[in-house]
């Protein structure tokens, strides 16, 4: 599932097409949303949170979608062969007189008054990448992070950084990675933590995300390699110790974990 970096610079490709600009095409092939017509309003700009995106009109209204595990937003010229977004994958459709953005795979879609975006989020945590999220920001959310995830001490770390409830936006990737920077043990208590290794922890993801979008920008997708994720039996980059996989959460939520058994020794 695309995770919160990969939000970030779709949310930057989208806005770079559409912002500022006059819908001439809008298809919204989703049953709740199919009737909707969007053409004539102006795009204002497009704002990840979490895994969330949400694109924003000049009429009150927003555009929410998720991608779920496959789904994907492709810009295309106007005219351009992938600009006729043919194909039963397609769930959206936003152009202009020069860019098209088809949405394919997308796992929801919902159209409401911009005054409801609170409705789709609600539940979530703060956004790991979010200004709000920074240390020093003012009215920082990052001790609300930290308070969210102790609300179950008990619980695995590899679990709680996973479930959106705690902070929106890492995934299996950021997860594995985060971990293994701060030399944890996936499936140690969040209470084993006091709150300020938990924000240390935190703050490790938000700054190794901030460098993949930074790279992303930079070099393209992918272009920074992993420290343990995907890795299982490859030799660990710190001590040599073959990478292994485990599972956190439970059926029918369950999810890989990568991790070094050297450097991430279990505290108990």
């Amino acid at each position: 599932m695309p995770e919160g970096d990969v939000l970030r610079l779709t949310a930057e490709r989208l806005d770079a097409a559409l912002a500022g600009h006059v819908l001439t095409r809008a298809e919204l092939r989703w049953p709740s949303a199919a009737a909707a017509n969007l053409v004539g309003a102006t795009v204002l700009g497009t704002a990840a949170y979490g895994k969330h995106l949400l694109t924003r009109f000049d009429d009150g209204r927003t555009l929410h979608t998720h991608l779920r595990m496959e789904g994907w937003w492709r810009v295309d010229r106007t005219g351009s062969q992938g600009a006729a977004a043919r194909g039963t994958t397609v769930r959206a459709v936003l152009a202009t007189r020069s860019w098209t953005c088809t949405g394919r795979r997308l796992g929801m879609l919902d159209l409401l008054a911009t005054r409801d975006e609170r409705r789709v989020l609600a539940g979530l945590g703060p956004d790991v990448l979010a200004d709000d999220f920074a240390p020093h920001a003012p009215a920082s959310r990052l001790p609300d992070g930290v308070a969210r995830l102790l609300r179950e001490p008990g619980r695995p770390l590899c679990d709680a950084l996973l479930d959106q409830r705690g902070v929106a936006g890492l995934g299996t990737i950021w997860t594995a990675e985060s971990l293994f920077a701060c030399r944890l043990y996936p499936w140690d208590p969040v209470g084993s933590l006091d709150e300020d290794e938990i924000a240390r922890l935190l703050l490790t993801a938000r700054n190794l995300m901030w460098r993949s979008i930074r790279v992303a920008r930079r070099d393209g997708f992918g272009a920074v390699g992993s420290a343990v994720h995907g890795r299982a039996g490859r030799a660990c980059r710190r001590c040599g110790t073959p990478v292994a996989v485990g599972t956190a959460n439970e059926q029918p939520f369950e999810r890989p974990v990568f991790w070094c058994p050297t450097c991430q020794a279990a505290t108990g």
